[in-house]
């Protein structure tokens, strides 16, 4: 005689059907992580600018000619910067930069916030409380 009773067995999603949750995902596909970081400017703010080594590993292999900066307080606007990798891991903000950092006041001693969106998109938002 069949069970009329409904039991979930814990796998997946809502405990739907068969499926199992351990499947990677498609190898064509970077897993959903936002990856968050500073920076202090220390030196000419108006310069190149190196992102930290970790951001440009997870970027590895899709290593883009440009990102698009968002001033997290500017609304919709992207500025276009070029970036280079130097072929031992580093990544750098280039062309362009010059004109962000002069549009949203970064200077010595200033914070800057990074939040990657996804699609080469960095949400910035820029502390100018200096360090000591």
């Amino acid at each position: 005689m069949a069970s009329t009773s409904r039991t979930r067995s814990g796998r997946g999603r809502g405990g739907r059907g068969g499926g199992s949750s351990s499947l990677p995902p498609p190898p064509s596909t970077l897993p959903l992580i936002i990856e968050e970081f500073f920076i202090v400017i220390y030196e000419d703010p108006l310069v190149k600018k190196a992102l930290p080594k970790k951001f440009a590993d997870y970027l590895d292999g899709q290593e883009p000619a440009k990102v698009y900066l968002r001033a997290a307080d500017c609304g919709p606007r992207l500025w276009t910067v070029e970036v280079l990798f130097d072929g031992q891991g580093r990544m750098y903000l280039d062309k362009g930069w010059e004109n962000f950092a002069i549009a949203h006041g970064v200077d010595f001693g200033c914070y800057v916030h990074f939040k990657y969106e996804g699609d080469d998109v960095l949400t910035v938002v820029v502390s100018s409380q200096h360090m000591p």
